[in-house]
């Protein structure tokens, strides 16, 4: 890509910066970096919390940081295949940038940064829901930061951005059944540190809760007042509990009686 496309916009995100008060150029210095550290915890997190989860789910969860490191290692050949000089020593007339500017030689295109932030939020996004309303964000500050700082492109933030989302969407789906099965095998491991690691997975139901469900009503109905060995209905059509139909009742009382006067 042309770097003269972006670089007008370049230009006016780092005169933000610049126009900017000290503790915002401050806090996007720091946060820059740090919200690499801040993805690589929720990972810590995400495992620990699938460590009692099935198998899938663990899987899903250490593929994560899989898909983040295969991410990178493609926006590094990438960098080699374009050799995009960085816009703090090509673009005249920028203020200087906010960070030291990157030696001769570490390129431009894609930006590392976004490409990480964008797998890491991407995957843990998929592995735990719940916080893609934190993940996300702070992919997108971090592609944002490496403009404001003056070290990259919009364009060099924006492909980043796209490409470690779609590498990391991918691989988490290539990778997570055969994980599934790699998690399965360990969970059944008599290695502490394996167990360790994989967990031991959701506890199983008791065996007698299933039969106490299964056998509960049904002894009850044999064992009932006035029920028969078939359950209440058998009893009621035999006349012989006290669910019987008043009808029957007296229907089989006269003939009763006939019997006892005809003797």
């Amino acid at each position: 890509m042309d770097p003269s496309v972006t670089s007008g916009l370049y230009r006016d995100i780092t005169d933000l910066a610049h126009d900017s008060p000290s503790w915002v150029r401050h806090f996007v210095e720091i946060g820059t970096e740090a919200v690499i550290v801040i993805l690589g915890l929720l990972f810590l997190a995400g495992w620990w919390r699938r460590r009692s989860a099935d198998s899938r789910a663990m899987a899903v969860a250490v593929v994560g940081p899989l898909a983040t490191a295969v991410a990178y290692v493609g926006s590094e050949l990438f960098k080699s295949a374009v050799q995009e000089e960085r816009p703090c020593r090509a673009v005249a007339g920028a203020a200087a940038s906010l960070a030291t500017c990157p030696p001769v030689g570490d390129w431009s295109f894609p930006s590392n940064h976004s490409t990480i932030a964008a797998a890491a939020a991407v995957a843990l996004a998929i592995a735990w829901r719940a916080i893609a309303f934190l993940t996300i964000p702070l992919a997108l500050f971090a592609a944002f930061s490496r403009v404001f700082v003056g070290v990259h492109y919009p364009h060099d933030v924006a492909v980043g951005l796209l490409f470690g989302g779609l590498v990391a969407t991918l691989v988490v789906l290539a990778l997570t059944r055969p994980a599934r099965a790699l998690i399965e095998t360990m969970r059944t491991s008599r290695t502490g540190v394996v167990v360790w690691f994989a967990g031991r997975g959701p506890a199983p139901e008791p065996a007698a809760q299933w039969a106490g469900a299964g056998a509960g009503p049904l002894h009850g109905a044999g064992h009932g007042p006035g029920d028969g060995a078939y359950g209440p209905g058998y009893g009621s059509a035999q006349g012989a509990g006290p669910g019987s139909e008043p009808g029957q009742q007296a229907q089989h009382g006269p003939v009763a009686g006939s019997d006892r006067q005809h003797r």
